[in-house]
């Protein structure tokens, strides 16, 4: 059965519950006002991400109906974004302690990882290494920091959706050069749903993703990866390789606040990404500077590991080198002036 009809019809539903969610945030003043700690000027309507969130859904489950895919897979991936989505849902219309929305995370995680089957053996220095409950309990770790880190990175306009696409895409193809075909439509899905959305964050944004999209798009950006990891390990270094940009910015911005004694769980605009939108004076340059690095640096080492039999731990730290070196020149994680304006 054909489904490429579906990826259109991702797009379009985006596209269209994004303009509607958008008069839906105004009218219940789900606004976004700008403060010191922000990364734009004007106020801002948020949440619109939610409409990924119904997309991506709505498309999965017209294709688990027509035989793609099976039950584990829906049910892990679809439970554990709805779980996600709803708690960040929730948080932008209010606010949810911290401890509870992280609970919510794990328990969420848990659910992804039962139903994906836990870790698959990893690839280390040429043996398949089978880690059992502890890499279980490594996945879990990994999606509740896969849906956080994409929370924190979602700070300047389009950033987060240009991550998303170049990645899915990316994936897409390399899933299509390795001759795992079947495996394209989970990120090709996601990648359509973005698109739709992106029309209205590209910037200068109309509406603000908002914790529910980001969040989800995090997780099940996660999910992916470690499903596409049971079908050949060297797909999930491929992710890795792939998501570099945000895990890198999002990684050492946290542990450079650690040690300064910072309350990590406030909100900051010490990202590299944060600092370098600020000299620029734009959120474009940032965000088109972000594509380029996914198609002209991490794309060509991604497809080394899977298709040339690159080690996918040095093409890892062959791609996180340079971008380590960006966080640093741009001042990741250093105390900010909450004084200085955009």
């Amino acid at each position: 059965m054909v489904f490429w009809w579906i990826l259109p019809l991702a797009l379009v539903l985006a596209f269209a519950l994004t303009a509607v969610l958008r008069r839906y945030a105004v009218n219940r003043s789900m606004i976004d006002i700008p403060n010191d700690r922000s990364s734009h000027t004007v106020p801002m309507p948020r949440g619109g991400g939610v409409s990924i969130v119904i997309s991506f859904f709505i498309s999965l489950v017209c294709l688990w109906v027509g035989g793609w895919g099976g039950m584990p897979f829906f049910l892990g991936a679809a439970g554990c974004g709805v779980i996600v989505a709803v708690i960040g849902f929730m948080d932008d219309h209010g606010h949810i302690a911290a401890r509870w929305r992280l609970l919510g995370h794990f328990i969420a995680a848990i659910w992804g990882v039962v139903w994906i089957g836990g870790l698959a053996p990893l690839n280390l220095f040429g043996s398949l290494v089978n880690l059992s409950w502890v890499g279980s309990a490594l996945a879990v770790l990994y999606l509740v920091w896969m849906l956080n880190l994409y929370n924190f990175m979602d700070g300047i306009d389009g950033i987060a959706s240009i991550e998303a696409i170049c990645v899915c895409i990316g994936v897409s193809v390399l899933y299509w050069l390795s001759g795992h075909g079947t495996l394209i439509w989970g990120p090709a899905l996601l990648a359509m749903a973005v698109l739709g959305f992106l029309y209205w964050n590209f910037p200068p944004a109309k509406i603000f993703m908002g914790d529910a999209g980001s969040g989800f798009l995090g997780v099940t950006l996660g999910v992916l990866s470690l499903q596409a990891a049971w079908v050949n390990p060297e797909f999930l270094w491929a992710w890795l390789i792939l998501l570099g940009v945000f895990i890198v910015d999002a990684t050492f911005t946290l542990l450079r606040r650690l040690l300064q004694g910072a309350k990590v769980y406030q909100a900051h605009r010490s990202h590299a990404y944060q600092y370098a939108s600020r000299r620029c004076g734009s959120h474009m340059p940032v965000t088109l500077g972000v594509a380029a690095i996914n198609v002209f640096w991490l794309f060509p080492l991604a497809f080394c590991v899977t298709s040339y039999g690159m080690n996918g731990m040095l093409g890892v730290l062959l791609a996180y080198t340079p971008l380590l070196w960006l966080a640093i020149t741009f001042q990741a994680g250093e105390a900010e002036e909450v004084t200085v304006k955009r």
